[in-house]
C-alpha cells in the first residue's frame, strides 16, 4: 500500500473548523452520501478522503493514531458524523483509538456519537501472524484455528 503514496495523493488535512467548511463545501451530495476515509495521524490532525481511498495513502504512508470510514449529516447549522468505524484493514485499529479520533473531531467543532458506531475488533495471529477480523466474540483465527488474544496486538508499526 506504502507504494501507491504519492505526493499530493493524502488525504484533506483538516485541523480547524474553517478547514472542514472548506473541505466539506466541495463535496459533492453523492460523495457525502456514503462513508469516507479518515485517518487521525501521530500529530492528531484529521485527514479525510474519498471512500475507495487506502487508508495508508490517507495518511501519507504515516504512522496515525486511528483510521477507519466516517459519514456526516447536516443536523441544524452544525456538520455532525452520523456512522464512523474503525475499520480499516490497513491499520487495523483497537476500538480504544476513539479517544484519539473524539479529540480530533472535537478540535474541529463536529457534532460526534461517544464512540465508534460500527467497531471492528483486529487480532493478529500469534501462530500464523495473519490479520483476524473477529466476529460475535469468536477469537480463533480463520486461517489456522488458533487462539487469539483477547487484547489487542496488532503491530503499530503495520
Amino acid at each position: 500500500m506504502k507504494a501507491a503514496v504519492r505526493p499530493g495523493s493524502d488525504g484533506y488535512r483538516i485541523s480547524s473548523a474553517a478547514e472542514f467548511d472548506d473541505w466539506i463545501a466541495g463535496r459533492s451530495a453523492a460523495e457525502l452520501a456514503e462513508p469516507l476515509t479518515f485517518v487521525v495521524g501521530a500529530d492528531g490532525v484529521l485527514r479525510l478522503a474519498p471512500r475507495r481511498s487506502e487508508h495508508v495513502v490517507c495518511a501519507g504512508g504515516t504512522m496515525v493514531l486511528s483510521a477507519g470510514e466516517i459519514g456526516f449529516v447536516r443536523e441544524g447549522d452544525r456538520w455532525t458524523v452520523s456512522e464512523i468505524s474503525n475499520q480499516s484493514t490497513g491499520y487495523c485499529p483497537d476500538v480504544t483509538s476513539w479517544s484519539a479520533v473524539a479529540r480530533a473531531l472535537d478540535r474541529v467543532g463536529l457534532g460526534r456519537p461517544p464512540g465508534f458506531t460500527h467497531e471492528v475488533v483486529f487480532r493478529r495471529c500469534p501462530e500464523c501472524q495473519e490479520h483476524n477480523i473477529v466476529r460475535e466474540d469468536d477469537f480463533v483465527c480463520v486461517f489456522c484455528g488458533s487462539d487469539l488474544p483477547e487484547t489487542w496486538n496488532v503491530d503499530p508499526a503495520v
